[in-house]
């Protein structure tokens, strides 16, 4: 997980919001108030963060009962994109205007300390709040093939693109980067000086994402090669 598997569009489109956050983390509902030291304040840590991931939890509270719905998402500038189907409930209430949260969480390691307590995990953590407005148009389409770009790189240009039936199945939602934290834990364990000489290995076990051989679908009626990610 060291290195983005996408990158990202710097750019903003004409439709996104400019950050009303500009140093990231730094609103009262932003604030890092446990370990502050692990904060990151630049929109750039922001968006590598966003960028090197592919799945999110947005979380939204439904009557008196919240839900966390994992998503696939994009950054796209200023602003991260999710789609979902028009029959779905929840996201009908986020196109409405229901506050969010979104939570990208990237896991690096497994810190080993010599203790229990003083165990933990090395993670790069962006936190997103705000409303999400829906996209129309040529918009939608464009917010689509952003999309697809970044969790399938290069698909777009070869597969058939949305019917108009299918877009119109579809939600697609733009929440703004206005109101973000970032959270990054890096490095060995913090044993106090007295666990130092207990004979117990520690330091860090690195977790790394990594893709799998393509498997072919078996309805597949030419011989062509795969993706190469």
């Amino acid at each position: 997980m060291g290195t983005p598997l996408t990158g990202g569009p710097e750019s903003r489109s004409a439709g996104a919001r400019p950050p009303a956050d500009t140093e990231v983390g730094r609103t009262a509902r932003t604030r890092v108030r446990r370990l502050p030291d692990l904060a990151a304040h630049d929109r750039a840590s922001l968006h590598a963060v966003l960028d090197a991931g592919r799945v999110g939890h947005l979380a939204i509270v439904d009557g008196d009962q919240p839900y966390a719905l994992p998503v696939g998402y994009a950054r796209d500038g200023d602003r991260v994109l999710v789609h979902g189907s028009t029959g779905s409930r929840l996201f009908r209430h986020l196109a409405a205007g229901a506050p969010a949260c979104l939570t990208v969480t990237l896991l690096d390691g497994l810190v080993l300390a010599r203790s229990a307590f003083a165990s933990s995990m090395n993670y790069r953590c962006a936190m997103v709040l705000g409303t999400l407005a829906s996209l129309d148009g040529d918009e939608k389409l464009a917010a689509l093939e952003r999309l697809s770009e970044h969790l399938l790189p290069g698909r777009w240009a070869a597969i058939r693109p949305p019917s108009a039936k299918e877009l119109a199945a579809t939600l697609v939602l733009a929440l703004p980067l206005a109101e973000c934290s970032v959270k990054i834990s890096a490095g060995p364990p913090d044993d106090p000086a007295e666990d130092l000489s207990r004979e117990v290995w520690a330091g860090v076990v690195p977790v790394v994402e990594s893709l799998g051989r393509p498997e072919p679908d078996p309805a597949l009626r030419f011989d062509l090669p795969p993706p190469e990610w």
